[in-house]
């Protein structure tokens, strides 16, 4: 048996995936990092300049659009009321966003452009545009520009 721990995949368009990792039948856009233990599911669209950290989980269908950042351990699910035999209702992620440490997005959910979503998290509706959610379920918390500042003055 061969050890692949710490060895990297090149996909296509200078995307990267670290072993060990699963990635079905997708499509990944250039220049997207696809961590280690990471299971992105069939039929997934992730865009271009994409940071997926490792152990996240992104399943069936789901859609991930550009230049967009998702902590460790977070989940994307598709199936609200498991199992449904495939009757699936995945998670739609817009361009900009950013998706903390151990963040579950429920099924049917759509993140929309620049949304920020806490560490822990568990998101079960909506997210509007430039919005920070947090807690658990999410709740609205502060508007993008405000988190920015706070994150340029370390706070």
């Amino acid at each position: 048996m061969v050890d692949l721990s710490g060895q990297k995949v090149e996909l296509s368009a200078g995307a990267t995936a670290w072993l060990p990792c699963h990635i079905s039948t997708d499509s990944i856009g250039q220049g997207t990092n696809i961590g280690a233990l990471s299971h992105i599911g069939r039929n997934v669209t992730i865009g271009q300049s994409c940071r997926i950290q490792g152990t996240v989980y992104i399943a069936d269908g789901c859609s991930v659009g550009d230049e967009v950042f998702i902590g460790p351990g977070a989940v994307l699910t598709n199936d609200r009321y498991p199992p449904s035999n495939g009757k699936w209702r995945p998670v739609i992620v817009e361009n900009h966003s950013i998706i903390g440490a151990n963040a579950t997005i429920v099924a049917g959910v759509k993140l929309h452009t620049g949304c920020i979503i806490a560490a822990g998290a568990v998101v079960i509706c909506d997210i509007p545009a430039n919005e920070v959610w947090g807690g658990n379920p999410a709740k609205h918390l502060m508007m993008r520009d405000e988190y920015e500042s706070r994150r340029d003055n370390h706070e």
